[in-house]
C-alpha cells in the first residue's frame, strides 16, 4: 500500500499532468465548445478507459524491463522532465486562444484512441505512478482509483471550459496569459522531476 507522502505526491503529479493542455484535453474542450457540456459527458469515460489501459500496459512493461535494465526508471524520469520542459517552452511560445477550428471529435471511440496514444500515459506510468502500483494488486487498485477520482472532475472542467467559451461566458479570460501561467507551472514540475531523478 502507498504511504501518505507517496499518495500526496501521486495526487499532485496526476493533477498537474491532467490539467496540462494536450491532445485529449483539446478534444474535450472542443467537444464542449461544439456540442455543450451535457452531450460531451460520455467522453470522460472514454478518456478514463484509454488512460487505464495505456498506463497499465506501459507500467507493466517498465517494471519488467527495469529488472534487466536497472537504469531505465531514472532515464525515464529525466526524459519525462525534458519532455515537460519542452511542453512548457512550447506552450509559452505558442499561447493562443482555443481556435474554433480545433480538431473535431467523433465521439468516445476517437477520444479513447487519442488518449491511448497520448504521451502523458507513458509519463504517468514511468514517472508519476510508483513502481509498486504495477507490482501489487492492492496498490494498483488504489492508485487507479485515485487517478479516476482526479480525472473525472478535471475532464469535466475541460469540457465546461470549452462550453463556456462557446457560450461567450469567458470573454474576460485571456487564454494567452492562462497558458503562459500553465507553462510556468509545467517548468517548475519538470525541474522537480529532474531533481528526483538525480537524487
Amino acid at each position: 500500500m502507498l504511504s501518505p507522502s507517496d499518495t500526496a505526491l501521486l495526487a499532485l503529479g496526476i493533477t498537474i499532468v491532467l490539467l496540462t493542455p494536450g491532445p485529449t484535453n483539446t478534444l474535450l474542450a472542443a467537444a464542449g465548445l461544439r456540442q455543450g457540456a451535457r452531450r460531451s459527458l460520455p467522453l470522460i469515460g472514454a478518456e478514463l478507459a484509454g488512460y487505464v489501459v495505456s498506463i497499465s500496459v506501459w507500467g507493466r512493461f517498465i517494471v519488467h524491463a527495469a529488472q534487466t535494465l536497472p537504469w531505465l526508471p531514472a532515464v525515464l524520469r529525466i526524459a519525462s522532465g525534458l519532455y515537460i520542459a519542452y511542453l512548457a517552452v512550447d506552450m509559452w511560445r505558442a499561447a493562443v486562444s482555443l481556435p474554433d477550428s480545433a480538431p473535431r471529435t467523433n465521439g468516445p471511440r476517437a477520444l479513447f484512441v487519442a488518449t491511448l496514444l497520448n504521451p502523458k500515459a507513458l509519463l504517468f506510468a514511468g514517472t508519476i505512478f510508483p513502481s509498486v502500483a504495477f507490482e501489487d494488486t492492492r496498490s494498483c487498485v488504489f492508485a487507479m482509483s485515485l487517478f479516476a477520482c482526479l480525472l473525472v472532475p478535471i475532464a469535466f472542467a475541460w469540457i465546461n471550459f470549452g462550453a463556456a467559451l462557446g457560450s461567450g461566458k469567458l470573454k474576460w479570460l485571456d487564454p494567452v496569459k492562462m497558458q503562459r501561467a500553465a507553462s510556468i507551472v509545467l517548468g517548475m514540475f519538470s525541474l522537480s522531476l529532474a531533481w528526483a531523478a538525480l537524487h
